[in-house]
């Protein structure tokens, strides 16, 4: 197999000016709504606030890098996760993340003040985007500020619905770049390089300068999961880029490193909750939506 080509680094757009969205105990939640092209990115940075990333439209890869605290973490780990708009990106706050546009995007951060954020909310997740979620995101985006009271019942509900929304583990963790084992990671970045190589753990380790057993022993106590689970949520990073441009199904699975089209779908349902071509058909339709949101607003 030929090594995977490198794509070119997306170009680094500015913070910008944060002071009109900075949010504060008496304004606690504060939406900022941009319009972005493909292949930008936000550098990596961190806040006192903690921020909800969702895009009404395209596709977003957050990175997140979280210090290593409990659960056996002894250095920091770093998550990138694919957003598709169906789904949306808790960060807490002071941790540092970046964000790239892989597609062109309508991007919509809600701005936490800490004294709103519940104290369990110490973890980024993947929050699937319900509808009712979705159009609280879309009413704090209009232009005039509401009521007090009206602000109020927004936060409520808009917590509950965080609270209670269904999680995907979509990221990709990776070791610290400063922190971790270095032959893990390298493993990891040629892994990343060439989603399609279903090569087995036995197999990687050959070129890893590391022992099967150890990798496993790695990949447990640095991230937290097996090196299956790890690999799988890696091709679902390469694939869901895809779905969303609309490329087809069969051509995903191939690209992926799939058989058949049928194998590659099995995979996508079980670790998604849906077939490859209903998100297909789901991106398609959310622009639609958004829009037609963003006009009620």
């Amino acid at each position: 197999m030929q090594p995977a080509r490198l794509r070119r680094p997306p170009r680094a757009l500015p913070l910008g000016d944060t002071d009109p969205f900075r949010p504060t105990p008496k304004q606690p939640v504060r939406c900022r709504s941009r319009q972005l092209e493909g292949d930008n990115q936000v550098e990596p940075h961190n806040h006192a606030w903690g921020q909800l990333a969702y895009c009404a439209r395209g596709l977003l890869q957050v990175t997140v890098v979280h210090a290593g605290a409990g659960h056996g973490e002894r250095t920091p780990v770093e998550t990138t996760t694919i957003v598709p708009p169906s789904r949306a990106v808790w960060i807490p706050p002071l941790a540092q993340h970046a964000v790239t546009i892989v597609e062109a995007a309508q991007l919509l951060t809600l701005y936490f003040d800490p004294s709103a954020v519940p104290a369990r909310w110490t973890r980024s997740r993947v929050l699937v985007v319900s509808p009712l979620l979705r159009e609280l995101i879309h009413a704090l985006d209009r232009p005039l500020r509401p009521t007090v009271a009206v602000e109020r019942a927004l936060l409520t509900l808009l917590i509950d619905e965080m609270e209670q929304a269904d999680t995907q583990p979509l990221g990709v963790p990776m070791p610290s770049a400063s922190g971790g084992d270095r032959r893990l990671r390298n493993l990891c970045e040629a892994v990343m390089q060439a989603p399609a190589q279903h090569t087995s753990l036995a197999g990687w380790a050959v070129h890893a300068g590391a022992s099967e057993r150890t990798l496993a022993r790695l990949f447990r106590e640095e991230l937290g999961t097996s090196f299956l689970r790890w690999r799988q949520q890696v091709v679902l990073a390469h694939a869901l880029p895809m779905l969303a441009r609309g490329v087809s199904v069969g051509r995903v699975a191939e690209a992926s490193g799939y058989a058949s089209e049928s194998a590659f779908s099995a995979m996508f349902k079980s670790a998604m909750g849906l077939a490859p071509t209903h998100l297909r058909e789901q991106t398609k339709a959310l622009p639609q939506a958004a829009t037609a949101s963003s006009t009620r607003a």
